[in-house]
């Protein structure tokens, strides 16, 4: 997304922070706990192990093809229900993306060994969300003072940082919203190409969040991590 559309919804967040961390937290809540046809991002992780005989990478890519394919499936995305609410600005088709990432980010976290109740991995796995590009930029401009996984082995909690990182991520969702215009005017011309380069992009999106969390989110249980 251009720069200008990110400074712009940066300032629009800015504007509420408050409004900005409850529904990008809510979001991620839904994610953990899982939601209508959703189950928690702990038990799809186990039913992924299982399926790959105990084997976490492959499990891990096995729920990044099933995030990808969900991601991609305009109909569930937009469906999941209860949550489009919380931001009017934001298209249920996006927090339903979002929803469908955060579960990804969040069941390769617990495959890796990582509590989902700690707020540190929490913040930990919404910075994934952003993608690495995003985080590196960030990082470089002081918007965020590390690396997800940095974030979730920092000795402490900062509870200031939960609200940064919301509101980062709260901007790249208003971002998406920009683009995601276009591709409707787009649809608008030609009806079936909106949707398939809407779904396109939200997979492609969903699989490198999911590949850049793999390599971010070391084995918990490594030495080191």
């Amino acid at each position: 997304m251009g720069i200008g559309s990110k400074a712009a919804a940066r300032a629009g967040t800015a504007a509420a922070p408050k409004v900005a961390s409850g529904f990008v937290r809510r979001v991620l809540d839904q994610a953990i706990d899982g939601i209508g046809p959703l189950p928690s991002a702990a038990e799809s992780a186990r039913r992924r192990l299982v399926d790959s005989d105990g084997d976490v990478e492959t499990a891990i890519a096995a729920l990044v093809r099933r995030h990808t394919g969900l991601a991609g499936g305009q109909g569930f995305v937009t469906n999941v229900g209860g949550l489009a609410s919380a931001a009017v600005t934001i298209p249920a088709n996006v927090v339903g993306v979002t929803l469908v990432q955060c579960h990804l980010v969040a069941g390769i976290a617990h495959l890796r060994g990582w509590d989902l109740d700690d707020a540190r991995v929490r913040n930990a796995i919404l910075a994934c969300m952003l993608g690495e590009d995003a985080v590196k930029d960030l990082v470089k401009q002081k918007h965020l003072p590390s690396s997800p996984m940095a974030l979730a082995t920092s000795p402490v909690h900062d509870p200031d940082l939960d609200h940064l990182i919301s509101r980062e991520v709260t901007s790249e969702l208003l971002a998406r919203t920009a683009g995601k215009r276009a591709v409707t005017l787009v649809g608008r011309r030609v009806p079936v190409l909106g949707g398939v380069v809407g779904g396109g992009t939200d997979g492609f999106a969903t699989w490198q969040i999911g590949q850049y969390a793999a390599r971010e989110l070391k084995d918990r249980n490594l030495p080191g991590s």
